[in-house]
């Protein structure tokens, strides 16, 4: 259970938040269009809602390997050094992921210490800010875990292009 929860943790939060962050703002659309007033907090919902949408969805892009890419050096390498290339470029991403986390925390400790709240919804900053570090910390893990996987518990692939 522990496990399935895992390996789906950012599917069990994107799904849900999506499709209320839809029906949030078809109904803030309704209630400005059609009624002629708006709901004070429901664009700021919105948007704080996407912010961690953006930044725990770039944890599930990195744990299902579809990030863009510029990969026309890369490919010009023989196998093994392409698979060199791909080992550091990797663990230079998952320093800087490190790094932003690590600093990202440091920067809603900050924020939680002003006691900075936002204008419609009164929500305590921090947890806008918090999208951030707990995005890169998610994509650190992710990212150590396919590394793990690939190069150190498979076989290399030396053959270049599948049979």
């Amino acid at each position: 259970m522990i496990k399935k929860v895992w390996n789906h943790l950012e599917e069990i939060f994107l799904i849900p938040s999506i499709i209320f962050s839809v029906v949030l703002i078809l109904i803030q659309v309704v209630m400005r269009y059609v009624f002629g007033s708006s709901l004070a907090w429901s664009e700021e919902l919105a948007r704080y809602l996407f912010v961690w949408q953006v930044w725990v969805g770039a944890s599930y892009s990195a744990k299902n390997k579809s990030h863009l890419r510029i990969t026309f050096a890369r490919d010009r390498l023989a196998p093994p050094a392409r698979r060199k290339v791909e080992l550091l470029v990797t663990v230079i991403w998952i320093a800087f992921a490190g790094f932003v986390a690590v600093n990202g925390f440091s920067l809603v400790a900050r924020v939680n210490r002003f006691n900075q709240r936002s204008s419609a919804l009164r929500m305590p900053m921090m947890y806008a800010h918090l999208a951030v570090p707990v995005g890169c910390s998610l994509m650190v893990i992710r990212l150590i875990e396919n590394t793990l996987k690939d190069f150190f518990f498979t076989k290399p692939d030396i053959g270049g292009k599948p049979a």
